[in-house]
């Protein structure tokens, strides 16, 4: 068993001590390497628009969380949509009071530029 368990770690002693030297042997300078840094830059773009989305949609869900948090404003009846940071409010709610106070609950989101409520309506 002792013999066993010195021949592993005699193992993992080796293969953490051959890594260096792996990155060594592959690093190979061709031209197919040059064509991987236009791909990346490719792929760095299409992230960057996905990010963009993501962005989009963490607003949009954290502004909607913030309203249904609180019985200040009527969640529910607020539909939020969010394009490159700009927040879009309507619906409908009780009074003007509610209304301010979803506005500036969605300008208090992280990565909100701008907040649109043409949208929402106050019912009095």
């Amino acid at each position: 068993m002792n013999m066993i368990q010195n021949s592993l770690t005699a193992a993992a002693v080796a293969a953490a001590l051959s890594l260096p030297m792996a990155g060594a042997a592959f690093a190979d300078t061709t031209p197919a390497l040059d064509k991987a840094d236009t791909v990346m830059l490719a792929a760095n773009d299409t992230m960057k628009d996905a990010g963009d989305a993501t962005s989009d949609t963490w607003i949009t869900t954290k502004v909607k969380s913030s309203l249904l948090a609180e019985d200040a404003t009527p969640g529910m009846d607020i539909k939020v949509e969010t394009n490159q940071g700009v927040v879009s409010l309507s619906g409908t709610v009780a009074t003007e009071a509610e209304r301010e106070v979803a506005i500036n609950k969605a300008k208090a989101i992280e990565g909100v530029r701008d907040v649109s409520a043409d949208g929402l309506k106050a019912a009095d």
